[in-house]
């Protein structure tokens, strides 16, 4: 009986921000996976460990968390002004599934380096020593993102004393610009920002009751309740969710009645790939706790605290696009999040997570009674944490 070999496919396993993920650069694919369709999600799938009915990823190099079970594809520019194009794939554990409806902020952090180490970015942009300036464009939902990367003597400086909450070990900063984070839009709702056309609406969700949230589209569309409305204090740890199924039965419930609202699904049958988006969180006003580090997060050195879900589980810290959707909701007076920060206008905030602490800041305007976002930035860092290749089974399906 004779057995298929494995293939190898040129790849790098890159921490970013507080995610991880196997990174490939579009040309190293084999042939039929470097166009979408299911020969590609067949083979991030494979790489990734999934479906693992099991949920360990134990033949794969996921991590069996929605944080690291993550693949991104880069590419020459499509788009003039840029460096690269930068696709993200968040690949389902249990479920044969990737979801390509948005963007990984965390991950975001890695694709500027990632692009200087391998040679696509040209080199008369890339200072020896200082900081280089690359203009990324966000494949999945057509937005450009700026990276501010260290560099050291020819080569991404990696290295550094900038600590983030939720990762380890301390690293260089790597300072990310979401230049006009919000959707689109094409309604006459007076604002894509807010696809309702308000910063707080009735959210009717069955079997949970009636409750004001905040449905913004900017980073990643994202649903706001208030964490007393749902029993909470804004504080809970994974465990207190994670391992609560009648809670992630809650929170998916409050997920699919606001992709309703916002229309970004027209029946609840739809849901099911739309697993990466939209998010669902609590904010509530600043409160001391202990972090999952068991370091003490301080009322005082907090504007609020919130909490958000992805894919299905409480986030261990805060994903990056959240954060934007946090950052602009908080800029935006009467939004469940700008109360919980305690009203008022404000640039920046700092929220408690279940990690520690993040600060986030972004740009807002009104006109016309519409509120639009120039841009979000926060600070992430990031690190190749192996590279070489990867290998999968041959399988007609995705190989050339």
């Amino acid at each position: 009986m004779s057995f298929e070999t494995q293939i190898r496919i040129p790849a790098t396993y890159m921490r970013g921000g507080t995610s991880k993920g196997v990174f490939f650069k579009l040309d190293d694919l084999p042939e039929a996976a470097r166009v979408p369709g299911a020969a590609r999600d067949a083979l991030l799938m494979r790489v990734i460990g999934s479906p693992d009915p099991y949920g360990k990823h134990t033949d794969g190099m996921g991590g069996a968390t929605s944080s690291t079970s993550k693949c991104v594809i880069i590419s020459p520019p499509s788009v003039p002004d840029h460096d690269v194009d930068y696709l993200y794939g968040q690949v389902a554990i249990e479920h044969a599934f990737v979801d390509w409806s948005g963007n990984c902020g965390n991950l975001s952090s890695a694709v500027g380096p990632f692009a200087i180490a391998n040679g696509m970015v040209d080199p008369a942009r890339v200072p020896r020593d200082g900081i280089a300036t690359i203009r990324i464009w966000q494949a999945n939902i057509g937005k450009t993102i700026v990276a501010h990367v260290p560099m050291r003597d020819g080569q991404v400086q990696e290295i550094g004393e900038f600590e983030l909450d939720g990762v380890a070990f301390p690293a260089a900063e790597i300072v990310l610009e979401f230049i006009d984070p919000a959707d689109e839009g094409d309604g006459d709702d007076g604002g894509a920002m807010f696809p309702t056309g308000n910063p707080v609406d009735t959210l009717d969700v069955p079997g949970v009751g009636t409750l004001p949230a905040t449905m913004i589209n900017a980073g990643i569309p994202t649903i706001f309740v208030n964490a007393a409305d749902i029993g909470y204090t804004g504080t809970e740890l994974q465990q207190a969710i994670n391992e609560d199924k009648a809670a992630l039965a809650t929170f998916e419930a409050i997920r699919a009645q606001g992709a309703l609202r916002m229309g970004i699904v027209t029946s609840l049958d739809e849901m099911a790939k739309r697993q990466h988006s939209p998010k669902v969180a609590f904010v509530a006003p600043p409160r001391t706790y202990v972090s999952s580090a068991g370091k003490t997060v301080k009322a005082a050195d907090v504007d609020l605290v919130a909490r958000a879900l992805s894919m299905g589980k409480l986030h261990h810290a805060m994903m990056g696009t959240a954060s934007v959707a946090i950052a602009t909701a908080a800029a935006v007076p009467g939004t469940l999040v700008n109360a919980a920060a305690g009203g008022g206008r404000r640039e920046v905030v700092r929220f408690g997570h279940p990690s520690g602490t993040l600060r986030v800041g972004a740009e807002v305007t009104q006109v016309g009674g519409a509120w639009t976002v120039a841009k979000a930035v926060m600070s992430r860092s990031a690190r190749v944490l192996m590279e070489g290749s990867v290998r999968v089974p041959c399988d007609d399906v995705y190989r050339s």
